[in-house]
């Protein structure tokens, strides 16, 4: 059975407000086994990119400036995914995107689910998982995946955790990978990063705890005084769901 592991990065949170897809990644499963065979483009959006997505992925339009429009890697892109099964943690917000950027090429191709199918590992998750965090970042520590090299997001090398963390949550092993198995995936790690060596880098100035501490009570207040929430944690809640 081919499988596709897939995750892109975008502008914004929302296609219907006119954000796009910036990066694309995929790593292909046969049989169970990771190939080596991937899929990786950085895309102009031509629109600015939302400061909340730059400090997730660092992504920069300066940075995208050069690269090329969706419709130019269209066909490279389906010719790789076509007839696997896509997996995707949080797949309604991948798919989404990708949806809506092929609508706006005008494809004969309408919607990714006419060339593959889609497996959610977030559903999985937390089918597997109730009641737990979910999250990438969360299962790779559940399950001993190395995620060191994960400093930002980025499409490639999160579908290259992905894929680990997939083939391990599906195993029916509870225990930990072997040292060797860690070691390869280490190994892939560098790999992927070095296929991403000219991501530009921003320089991240951490809060201290008691700075987090009272910026999350104070958010509670607003969602306490407020009818209708407060939209920041409304937001942190929908993209942790995402990763």
């Amino acid at each position: 059975m081919r499988q596709v592991v897939l995750d892109t990065e975008t502008t914004g949170l929302d296609p219907a407000a006119g954000h796009r897809v910036i990066e694309i990644g995929c790593v292909e499963i046969d049989n169970r086994r990771l190939t080596g065979k991937h899929f990786h483009c950085y895309l102009n959006p031509d629109r600015e990119i939302d400061a909340g997505a730059i400090e997730v992925h660092g992504l920069t339009s300066h940075f995208l400036a050069d690269k090329p429009r969706f419709h130019q890697v269209e066909s490279e892109f389906l010719e790789f995914i076509k007839g696997s099964e896509l997996v995707i943690h949080n797949a309604p917000f991948d798919v989404g995107f990708l949806d809506n950027e092929l609508r706006n090429t005008k494809s004969v191709a309408t919607n990714i689910a006419s060339f593959c199918g889609v497996l959610d590992s977030l559903l999985l998750a937390r089918e597997k998982h109730p009641g737990q965090r979910n999250s990438l970042d969360a299962l790779c520590k559940r399950y001993g995946v190395d995620n060191t090299q994960r400093q930002l997001h980025g499409a490639l090398l999160d579908a290259e955790i992905l894929a680990d963390v997939y083939l391990t949550m599906t195993s029916g092993q509870s225990s930990l990978l072997l040292a060797e198995e860690q070691s390869e995936q280490s190994s892939r790690r560098r790999e992927a990063k070095k296929r991403d060596t000219k991501r530009e880098r921003i320089a991240v100035i951490k809060a201290q705890p008691d700075e987090l501490d009272a910026h999350q009570q104070r958010l509670e207040e607003i969602a306490q005084s407020s009818e209708e929430g407060c939209l920041w944690l409304q937001l942190e809640a929908e993209h942790s769901g995402s990763l």
